[in-house]
This record gives C-alpha cells, sequence and structure tokens, in this order.
C-alpha cells in the first residue's frame, strides 16, 4: 500500500474528513509552491477546522428551529426609511447577548419583524450561541403540553438555556393565566442569566427596537 493509501486509512479511522477531502489538493499545493511540512499540515488543519465549525453552525441553525432562512444581508432597508438601520445593524455585532440584554422589535404588520429577528439569530448562530427562535403561541403550547405527559420541567428548561431566546408575534393576544404563568417561568428562569430577543405587534407606525 503506498503511502497516500495509508494516510487516508487513518484520516477515515479518526473521522478527519476535512482533511481527507482536501489532501490531494494541499500535496498539490505544497509542491507546486515548494512548501515546507509545516505549512502543507497548517493548510490540512485549516481544512479540518473549517469543516467541523461548518457541520456546529448547520447544527446550530437547526435546532434553532427557523421559519426560513432570513439573514440581515438580505433584508430591504429602503423599502420603509422610518426603519432604524443603523442601530439595528449596531445591534448585530451580538453584544447584547453577553451584557445578558433585552432587545425589543416594535411595529405593525408587514414592517420586517420577523426577518429581523430571525436574521439577528442567524447572526448569533454563525458567532457560536445557542438560538432558539419561536412563534410565542407555539411556545405556550408546547410548554402547556407538558403538563399532560409531566414533561413541563424539561419544555420549560428548553426555552430557558438557551443563551438567545427569540419569541415571534409577542403580544398578539391578551395571554391567559395558564399561558401568563409560563411565561413567568421563562422570564424569571432566564432573568440576568440569558438575553431574549422578543418583538411584538404594536401601532408603531415604524420598526423600534429598545434595549433595556
Amino acid at each position: 500500500m503506498n503511502i497516500n493509501g495509508q494516510i487516508e486509512n487513518k484520516l477515515k479511522a479518526l473521522k478527519l474528513t476535512g482533511m481527507l477531502q482536501t489532501l490531494e489538493t494541499r500535496q498539490r499545493e505544497a509542491q507546486e509552491h515548494n512548501d515546507g511540512y509545516l505549512d502543507f499540515l497548517m493548510a490540512l488543519l485549516e481544512d479540518e477546522y473549517e469543516k467541523r465549525q461548518s457541520g456546529k453552525l448547520l447544527t446550530r441553525l437547526k435546532k434553532a428551529g427557523f421559519e426560513e432562512e432570513k439573514t440581515l444581508e438580505g433584508f430591504d432597508f429602503s423599502f420603509n426609511p422610518q426603519i432604524p438601520a443603523k442601530r439595528i445593524r449596531e445591534l448585530a455585532n451580538c453584544v447584547y447577548i453577553d451584557k445578558k440584554e433585552n432587545v425589543f422589535l416594535l411595529g405593525p404588520v408587514g414592517v420586517g419583524k420577523t426577518h429581523i429577528g430571525q436574521a439577528f439569530g442567524h447572526i448569533a448562530c454563525r458567532m457560536g450561541y445557542e438560538v432558539l427562535f419561536s412563534q410565542a403561541l407555539k411556545m405556550f403550547r408546547d410548554i402547556n403540553g407538558g403538563r399532560a405527559d409531566n414533561s413541563w420541567d424539561r419544555r420549560i428548561k428548553r426555552y430557558i438555556s438557551v443563551e438567545l431566546l427569540i419569541i415571534d408575534d409577542f403580544g398578539l393576544k391578551p395571554l391567559s393565566a395558564i399561558q401568563a404563568d409560563d411565561f413567568y417561568e421563562v422570564v424569571t428562569g432566564r432573568y440576568m442569566k440569558k438575553s431574549d430577543n422578543i418583538y411584538q405587534q404594536s401601532e408603531h407606525r415604524g420598526l423600534a427596537e429598545f434595549v433595556s
């Protein structure tokens, strides 16, 4: 067996698929550029690192439960001049998550709150944070369902434990007594520990955000 075959088998055994996929390319580049052994090894390590980071990102995005893949880059700020584009872009650095601050996006239907909320979540996933996106009604139904099968604690812990919780369509309808109790548990569980990105409907003509 040649040396390349032995290396490939070792990479497969160690599950270093990123290095395995680019081995031939990196060998050819090293020969063409007369790279040293350390340069060659570093290139392979970078390939493995990038592949693993990409895989982790896909996992975070899947767990986040976004309805669609919405990004800030894909948002049209020009359609409504009242949207505070500068402030929204400032929030994209995710500093509010580290500071455990809350962001409220307020505005009528159609101004882009859901898009921006999911875009914030997408950015957070790219930066390595654990994110959970849910419509308010769906969240309350999920938590309440835990009362029927004794999984209430586990279900509510899911909304408390993530680093960024995004609640869509919050405040469209008055909360029932049970929903209010469940929301109180989520809020108190996350208070000063995690970050919430909560956006709700209002009578404002534009879209505004407040950090508290």
